[in-house]
């Protein structure tokens, strides 16, 4: 087991990060001092899958459990609301704590809960999927949707504990599972090389997800998210490189209704347009940009980029919280290793780069650019 620590305003907490760590979890209830006040939210599906290992491990601990819908079109206020209202009918005070067990939406949403029942109770992070082991559970971020654009209400607010355990992730589907490998190349690009390169060669393996070449990338992923939370806890600098590839990401989803990709997905597809923005704007050499854009492209397959109009995709983008005064800021590598944030496009090589995606097949990303 590996104990990673996260600085936040209110203190640190850890990050469990290891095979079997869920054995851990009474250990760390019993800790906060609040066993007899434990609600567990998750969804139907994930509970069918590690509901009774969860029970197994915490056995005769007072509990209520909570499932919502974990599809990212059900990341709203209404949800909070339905499930705020069953923690009053199960009788929670201002001394419960949210167990969240699952993926992104989930972890969101009970996350977003948590920090407004009652003003604020205890949280701690089960996350069942790549995305949210290496991703979302780390570094207090919460919140839901609006029609207007993703993520738009919601608050920072740290989870007392988070168990990153590998195991829970063998029953995920495969797209879920190849969804949250575009957040581990991600972090290979905005600030750990030596990842990049490990993905490179092994990307296979952890398609197939060997267990070393899966638990390295997992560890080295949060210990990245870590230190850069730690740093910049309400992204007022530095935390934004976080967001390479998410501007590009969130307009997918918003004008897709998000239906058509996964979070992961839509990452993927902001990856490749923020590096050819980053080429476009001769700020990344071409040859890093087809390594980064092959990389991802082998992931694969992703659904392809939609049927909308550039200009929709501008629009769809000013809504993200990153925008400043209108004018959109993105995030984009200097170099695979490094990134830099608040970088304003000019509108022109923006829509070209757009169009350019929405011809762009993913088949093809395989055979082309230098360094092949």
């Amino acid at each position: 087991m590996k104990i990673i620590k996260v600085r936040a305003g209110n203190g640190a907490y850890e990050v469990l990060c290891g095979r079997g760590v869920l054995a851990e979890l009474p250990r760390v209830i019993a800790s906060l001092k609040r066993k007899d006040a434990v609600f567990l939210v998750s969804s139907p599906r994930v509970w069918r899958h590690v509901g009774p290992r969860i029970e197994k491990v915490l056995g005769g601990t007072g509990r209520a459990n909570i499932l919502m819908n974990d599809g990212e079109a059900a990341k709203n206020l209404a949800t909070v609301e339905k499930a705020c209202r069953q923690l009053v009918r199960a009788g929670a005070d201002r001394r419960a704590l949210v167990v969240a067990v699952g993926g992104g939406v989930v972890g969101d949403v009970a996350g977003y809960v948590a920090a407004s029942y009652a003003r604020g109770i205890g949280l701690i992070h089960i996350p069942t999927t790549v995305v949210a082991q290496v991703d979302s559970a780390i570094g207090g971020k919460t919140g839901v949707n609006l029609p207007e654009g993703k993520n738009l209400l919601g608050a920072f607010y740290p989870a007392n504990a988070v168990l990153a355990d590998p195991e829970l992730l063998g029953t995920l589907p495969p797209r879920e599972f190849r969804s949250g490998i575009y957040e581990i190349i991600k972090y290979g690009v905005l600030g750990d090389s030596k990842l990049f390169q490990f993905l490179e060669k092994n990307l296979d393996a952890l398609l197939e997800r060997e267990p070393g070449t899966l638990d390295f990338v997992i560890e080295r992923s949060i210990a990245q998210k870590a230190r850069v939370v730690s740093q910049d806890e309400h992204e007022s600098g530095l935390r934004e490189i976080l967001n390479f590839g998410h501007t590009f990401a969130h307009a997918l989803e918003s004008v897709t209704r998000y239906r058509k990709y996964l979070h992961g997905e839509a990452v993927g597809w902001g990856m490749i347009a923020a590096s050819k923005l980053g080429t476009a704007t001769k700020m990344f050499p071409e040859r890093d940009a087809a390594r980064v854009v092959r990389l991802t492209a082998r992931v694969g397959p992703l659904p392809e980029w939609p049927s909308v109009a550039p200009a929709r995709l501008v629009a769809a983008m000013q809504a993200d919280k990153k925008t400043r005064a209108g004018r959109l800021r993105f995030v984009l590598p200097e170099r695979i290793g490094k990134v830099r944030w608040g970088v304003e496009a000019d509108p022109d090589t923006l829509l070209r780069v757009l169009e350019d995606c929405a011809t762009t097949k993913i088949k093809t990303l395989l055979q082309t650019g230098p360094g092949k």
